[in-house]
């Protein structure tokens, strides 16, 4: 909290919007919140920033304690949410980050929540806060990254298809890509390279394997 002359005291928050694609779909990770004023609600999960950190730090802690990821996982702050009714509990300002990581992430629960889960990113359950608010304008971000950067990289596990890719795209930005030219374009900037393995199937034909060159954020123009 901080305090200046006769103002009252403001909190600062911060919300991690978790995106993963799963089943064919772009979902978020939501908490079921335990405590009033919103208990029983959905909710990004998210707290009181701790006076010995930083927000970035405060939303590594965040996404560390509800996942068990760090490290590779893309993590960028997204927007501040300052609306004084925000919060009808206190008067606290929301530094929201935006977070991608691949399906089998683990998922965990504190004393705050009780329950955590996936739903889906486009219609999610009723959620507590300005909490809608804040995925959606999420959601956009990402669907903006897509057309520029190489996030998708934290949305796949270290070996995958450039079908897997091309769906990671057609999901979040919801169209259809024409899979030569997708294809052909992911190869020309060389975002990928061949493993040398194939994913077999009883149905499909065997599909090689790449894997990304840097797992790293950087600015590429994949849909040109």
């Amino acid at each position: 909290m901080t305090k200046l002359g006769n103002a009252p005291p403001v909190g600062v928050a911060v919300d991690v919007v978790v995106l993963t694609v799963r089943e064919h779909r772009l979902e978020v990770l939501l908490a079921r919140l335990a405590r009033e004023p919103f208990a029983g609600k959905w909710a990004l999960p998210g707290g009181r920033i701790r006076l010995d950190e930083t927000v970035e730090a405060a939303a590594v802690r965040e996404l560390s304690e509800k996942t068990g990821l760090v490290g590779e996982v893309f993590l960028e702050q997204l927007y501040t949410f300052s609306d004084p009714h925000r919060d009808p509990s206190a008067r606290c300002v929301s530094v929201a980050h935006l977070a991608l990581v691949p399906p089998d992430a683990s998922l965990r629960i504190d004393d705050k929540y009780s329950a955590v889960g996936w739903f889906t990113a486009h219609r999610p359950p009723s959620l507590g806060y300005d909490h809608r608010q804040i995925l959606a304008y999420a959601v956009k971000r990402l669907q903006a990254k897509l057309e520029y950067t190489n996030v998708a990289y934290s949305l796949l596990p270290e070996q995958f298809s450039l079908g897997d890719l091309q769906e990671i795209y057609q999901v979040i930005l919801g169209q259809t890509l024409d899979a030569r030219n997708f294809q052909r374009r992911v190869k020309e900037l060389g975002l990928v390279e061949e493993t040398g393995d194939v994913r077999r199937g009883e149905r499909h034909r065997p599909a090689r394997l790449y894997r990304f060159r840097q797992r790293r954020p950087m600015e590429v123009a994949v849909l040109t």
